[in-house]
């Protein structure tokens, strides 16, 4: 086993975000015999809430993803560069969904931004990835992850990206929020390729902003909202032997749950991964 790979190297990026005209801090997250083992290219695996992703000390919650960790204790997991795409903060809402839904007061509305956000993660950050870094830009070898509103815009950009993106890690989608917008546009979404998708939900998740947005029984919400998108991607002819559904009992809203997760997500996207192709 080449012990090497358990020490990353971590590049920054500052790229400007064309709708706003203001800059995103960008990561980017590399195995350190990168610079050495120059014959050789890379899946991407791009995750939103970058904040979130790698330490604790910047994660929303105090606790993060615990991406570096998990690569380290999974050597069996294929070799990958990791994208961490920090959110916008107080904005974080309006970017993370392709459609509108209602606050918790009359008359507040949040989301709406999802599609603008999404070009600039395909257009502007994806390029310079694979412009600057040794990736394999195809389909295949392109995944994304997100949870709660990251789950949200992680599945429609799953949908409106299908030539492009051919992994999706969803974890406790918040797809509620605008459930009957996001059933409108999967039914009316033909399946162009064969994607390996990954969902999973726990059965305690009970997210105080979610409350405040809508109330009621947050918990199922967040368990039929998974059901139910995971029975849609088999409607839209995706193979059962390319989903993967987990669902975890107790489980809570937060990265704790999510990054015990994370190792199994990576080797279900990984699985026909072939790290001798360019």
């Amino acid at each position: 086993m080449n012990q090497s790979y358990f020490y990353l190297d971590m590049q920054t990026h500052e790229l400007e975000v064309p709708y706003s005209g203001e800059a995103r801090r960008v990561r980017v997250l590399l195995p350190k015999n990168y610079e050495q083992d120059t014959e050789r290219f890379y899946p991407v695996v791009y995750f939103h809430d970058g904040q979130n992703v790698l330490y604790s000390k910047e994660a929303f919650s105090g606790y993060s993803w615990k991406v570096i960790p998990t690569i380290k204790r999974n050597p069996d997991i294929d070799r990958m560069i990791v994208v961490a795409i920090d959110n916008d903060g107080e904005n974080r809402m309006n970017e993370y969904s392709a459609w509108k839904f209602q606050g918790g007061i009359p008359g507040i509305s949040f989301g709406g931004k999802g599609i603008e956000y999404a070009e600039f993660v395909m257009e502007v950050v994806k390029p310079f990835i694979d412009q600057e870094y040794r990736t394999k830009p195809q389909r295949e070898y392109t995944a994304m992850v997100g949870s709660s509103l990251g789950g949200n815009i992680t599945q429609f950009m799953g949908l409106a990206y299908q030539d492009r993106i051919g992994c999706l890690g969803i974890f406790s989608s918040a797809n509620f929020l605008h459930q009957d917008a996001f059933n409108r546009y999967i039914e009316r979404t033909p399946m162009l390729a064969p994607q390996r998708i990954y969902i999973y939900v726990g059965t305690q998740e009970d997210d105080e902003t979610d409350k405040s947005l809508i109330g009621g029984n947050i918990k199922q919400a967040y368990v039929s909202s998974s059901i139910r998108y995971f029975k849609d991607l088999i409607r839209m002819g995706h193979s059962i032997n390319n989903l993967e559904l987990v669902v975890q009992t107790d489980a809570e809203h937060n990265e704790i749950a999510w990054s015990e997760q994370l190792g199994d997500c990576f080797r279900f996207l990984s699985r026909f991964w072939h790290h001798d192709e360019r």
